[in-house]
């Protein structure tokens, strides 16, 4: 069965300007409005919540996801037009109520202005611009865009850690939501390294998720917040550092994750690849790590129980030290060479498995860089 694509808070804010501006310039009502997305699909809206006054006309629309998870699907996205200053003649794109707000460099919109995207700012100026020549309007309007339930759903976005604050980013750059589509998610990655670019630093420390994050600021005492999620996109990650000139990347993981980047697999999903304990049977037998456990390995249904047989054989250091140098082999071939790799293994029980040779330089580089932002 095909799964039903969606539309982005980029595309309800046009069409919800749209529908002001139709409304403010004529005086007739619209309950439905169609704008073209950039995909070139088009995009049929309900316009809800109308409010109309002389001067100004308020209305919503509500996003619809489609198919894909989405926290924002059913949320109303507003737009508010007023005329502009009589000397103004051009239309002006503003954020209110649930908008967040930038407040550090390396995004889309520059320190200050709301966090409205540029493709979504270019689809409001159009479809309005479209109002005021089919009403042959020449005067500016003033466009402000507002998400009652914005700054508490703000708090389940990356907002936050990205230094957008006060609400949610009005987003989209074709116009449609793609269902199960991971492309948002190495957009967050691709904007996290980014800014940790554009603030001068040529090294990056990445982690596949939380528990990466966690061990860290556990076992060595760095906060590595300003880290860099990467989810199961180890090699897009890697792709994209070397892209924006990184110099250095440590890689912070579980076994359970990392254990696929020894073998070369750099997207650690499991739809993609599982082959956990072969990996750790390979490695334990390059360790004469005898047969019995070997096999039992192969038995074992998670890696924190694999780690616990060869644990047994008294040879686990060693055979996590392998897979270390092998995983950093394998992130260095990703990038091509122009990119100097480092990691650290951890597991649940047994905490630090293993850190590849250049690790402990990270802990100083690290350690300064937070002393800086205290």
């Amino acid at each position: 069965m095909e799964m039903r694509y969606g539309f982005t808070t980029g595309s309800c804010a046009a069409a919800a300007a749209k529908a002001a501006a139709y409304m403010l310039l004529t005086g007739f009502k619209k309950t439905e409005i169609t704008i073209e997305t950039p995909k070139g699909i088009p995009y049929e809206a309900n316009i809800l919540d109308i409010m109309c006054s002389e001067n100004e006309v308020s209305c919503a629309v509500e996003k619809d996801g489609g198919d894909d998870p989405d926290i924002t699907t059913g949320t109303w996205i507003y737009a508010k037009v007023t005329y502009a200053e009589e000397s103004v003649k051009e239309i002006t794109i503003e954020g209110g109520t649930g908008v967040g707000r930038v407040t550090k460099p390396g995004l889309d919109q520059p320190i200050g202005n709301a966090a409205i995207n540029r493709i979504p700012r270019e689809m409001i100026k159009k479809e309005v611009l479209e109002v005021c020549r089919l009403t042959d309007y020449k005067g500016g309007l003033r466009i402000e865009i507002s998400v009652p339930e914005g700054e508490k759903l703000c708090e389940r976005t990356f907002n936050p850690r990205l230094g957008i604050v006060g609400g949610i980013s009005i987003l989209g750059t074709s116009g449609i939501v793609e269902p199960m589509s991971s492309q948002a998610l190495i957009d967050t990655i691709r904007v996290e390294l980014r800014q940790r670019r554009v603030l001068g630093f040529d090294y990056v420390a990445i982690s596949p998720g939380n528990y990466g994050l966690e061990f860290m600021r556990k076992t060595y005492g760095y906060d590595l917040d300003k880290s860099v999620k990467c989810s199961n996109f180890i090699g897009a990650t890697i792709d994209m550092a070397v892209e924006m000139g990184f110099q250095k990347m440590l890689l912070t993981g579980h076994i359970g994750k990392l254990i696929k980047v020894a073998g070369g697999i750099m997207n650690t999903h499991s739809k993609e690849a599982d082959c956990r304990m072969e990996l750790l049977v390979s490695f334990s037998v390059k360790e004469q790590i005898e047969p019995l456990q070997l096999r039992r390995i192969l038995e074992c249904m998670t890696t924190e129980e694999a780690v616990s047989v060869i644990e047994e054989s008294g040879k686990l250091r060693q055979v996590m030290e392998r897979i270390a140098e092998r995983i950093c082999y394998y992130m260095e071939n990703r990038a091509g060479g122009k990119m100097k790799t480092d990691c650290i293994l951890f597991s649940n029980e047994y905490g630090e498995l293993a850190k590849s040779k250049g690790a402990e330089e990270w802990f100083i580089l690290l350690g300064q860089e937070q002393a800086q932002q205290i």
